[in-house]
């Protein structure tokens, strides 16, 4: 049997986060929704049921096919898991008469329980229901309670089944990892063999098979994703694959060409495309935010077609998906989720372009692809730099995009970024970036009265962009930071630092 994981996703929101502390244990796992067909129950050695915005009480609560896995394969049900695997086996699940939300600790453990082996009474664990297991079924034991919730954690006789009413997955259950770790490695015998070793040698195994002696051809943005799975189909296939970098003219400052440098020094068959007038010809004029994106992305296209047409049989188009672009998750309403934003690498490119699709690193998360890369020897540097957004200074600019906009914010953000490094921040900061606002402010140089631009300065702290917080970056720093901006950036003369979080604003300010 193949040492994997099934995570069955009811529409948590903590869903990819069991995934990734999975992933810590050196144990690979896979998410897929409730009721998908896609999966074999048998190729998995455990199985986890996550959590859910729904009620199990609802009339249209999920319930899974469990025919296959309970009492046949080491099961964990967290919060509507437990919940489930409760109220529609015997049990009872109702309203709790104190919602709880947030940090409790637990006030009994059974430590006869291996699922609670190492963990103290005490321990804090993060909540998140209104509903409570008002009873347990017979031949289901409580192992853990805290003060408002009895049955906060439970197993069933005779079988390898086991459920929790908090969410281990957070952060803020002190204990999760190691709870995770009981169920998968001393209860569950799955052996902790995925490493980043170990996913260079049998994804370049896989790319030599299923690429064979074909043309490969990959468009390098210059970020991580791109960059390693790069440098793994190098290892497959190497003077078989032919990388394109395409410069949009929305760039940062040199990066361009500091970019192809690192690229050849790393041995790369890599070909540098200058299409900054392409790309600023076709945004001339617009300023709606989401039509700037599809010129990009368009134009995008055509030059990376124009280019992949003066090689000859390439077969193969490579991407740099990673896998929170791919993982199906399931809404509110039990169906399919809706899509927010279609991601620039999922689905490829248009059918016209007739390659067929590779994509090296669609099952691992960002933190993932970073140790791929490390232990490829990657430049740390490279490893080390911010996520950037496709379309770059495009919607970092707002409004209309002109050469003169283009270049003042590049030197902007150049004072910026290089002044996180100076200070030693940047490896504190997740992503940061300065913004050119449709603003002219009034100000005073020497004696003169000016009316220039104002720009928005953004620096957040996260894990995977899907909620952030702004950095408590230093006065003197930002005092600093601001003068030489002002000082030295030709139509600047007003300075801001945007102290909102995602939720409520996002990261980028288009």
């Amino acid at each position: 049997m193949q040492q994997k994981v099934l995570i069955l996703d009811f529409g948590s929101q903590f869903t990819q986060l069991i995934a990734r502390r999975v992933r810590e244990l050196n144990i690979y796992c896979e998410i897929h929704p409730y009721n998908s067909t896609k999966f074999d129950v048998d190729n998995y050695k455990a199985v986890i049921l996550s959590g859910s915005p729904h009620s199990v009480r609802g009339e249209s609560a999920p319930q899974p096919d469990l025919k296959k896995i309970k009492g046949k394969k080491p099961l964990l049900g967290v919060c509507y898991g437990a919940q489930y695997l409760a109220h529609f086996f015997g049990g009872e699940v109702g309203a709790s008469k104190t919602r709880e939300y947030g940090r409790a600790n637990l006030s009994f453990v059974d430590h006869t329980s291996e699922l609670f082996d190492g963990v103290d009474t005490g321990s804090q664990v993060w909540m998140s229901h209104s509903d409570t297991i008002l009873h347990l079924p017979e031949h289901y034991t409580k192992i853990a309670s805290t003060h408002d919730v009895e049955n906060a954690a439970y197993q069933i006789e005779g079988e390898e089944t086991y459920a929790i009413q908090f969410h281990p997955e957070v952060y803020h259950s002190t204990d999760g990892l190691t709870l995770l770790k009981n169920f998968l490695v001393n209860i569950a015998d799955v052996a902790q063999e995925w490493t980043p070793d170990s996913f260079v040698d049998t994804t370049v195994a896989a790319l030599k098979e299923k690429v064979g002696s074909d043309k490969v051809v990959l468009g390098l943005s210059g970020g991580v994703d791109s960059t390693v799975a790069a440098v793994l189909l190098d290892k497959a296939i190497g003077e078989n694959l032919h990388c394109i970098f395409v410069n949009n003219g929305l760039l940062r400052k040199n990066e361009f060409e500091s970019v192809l440098d690192q690229y050849e020094g790393m041995g790369l068959n890599v070909k540098g495309v200058d299409a900054s007038q392409r790309f600023l010809d076709a945004l001339k004029g617009e300023s709606d935010p989401e039509k700037k994106r599809k010129i990009i992305g368009r134009v995008f296209i055509e030059v990376f077609d124009d280019e992949s047409h003066l090689l000859t049989d390439v077969k193969w188009l490579a991407q740099g998906t990673i896998y929170p672009d791919v993982i199906e998750s399931v809404s509110a309403n039990g169906g399919p989720s809706a899509t927010i934003k279609s991601h620039h690498n999922v689905g490829g490119l248009p059918d016209f372009m007739k390659l067929k699709v590779v994509e090296p690193l669609r099952m691992i998360f960002k933190d993932e692809v970073r140790r791929v890369g490390k232990s490829m020897g990657i430049d740390p540097e490279l490893l080390g730099r911010h996520p950037f957004p496709g379309p770059g200074m495009g919607i970092r600019i707002l409004g209309d995009i002109t050469a003169e906009k283009v270049r003042i914010l590049q030197d902007v953000d150049a004072v910026f970024i290089n002044g996180l490094k100076a200070w030693g921040l940047y490896d504190k900061v997740w992503q940061a970036g300065a913004m050119l606002l449709p603003v002219d402010s009034v100000g005073v140089m020497g004696d003169e009265r000016t009316y220039e631009k104002v720009v928005a300065l953004r620096a957040v702290e996260s894990t995977d962009g899907m909620t952030a917080d702004w950095v408590d970056l230093p006065y003197k720093f930002l005092q600093e930071t601001s003068n030489k901006i002002i000082n030295n950036v030709k139509g600047v003369n007003r300075v801001v630092y945007d102290i909102s979080s995602k939720p409520p604003a996002t990261i980028e300010w288009e």
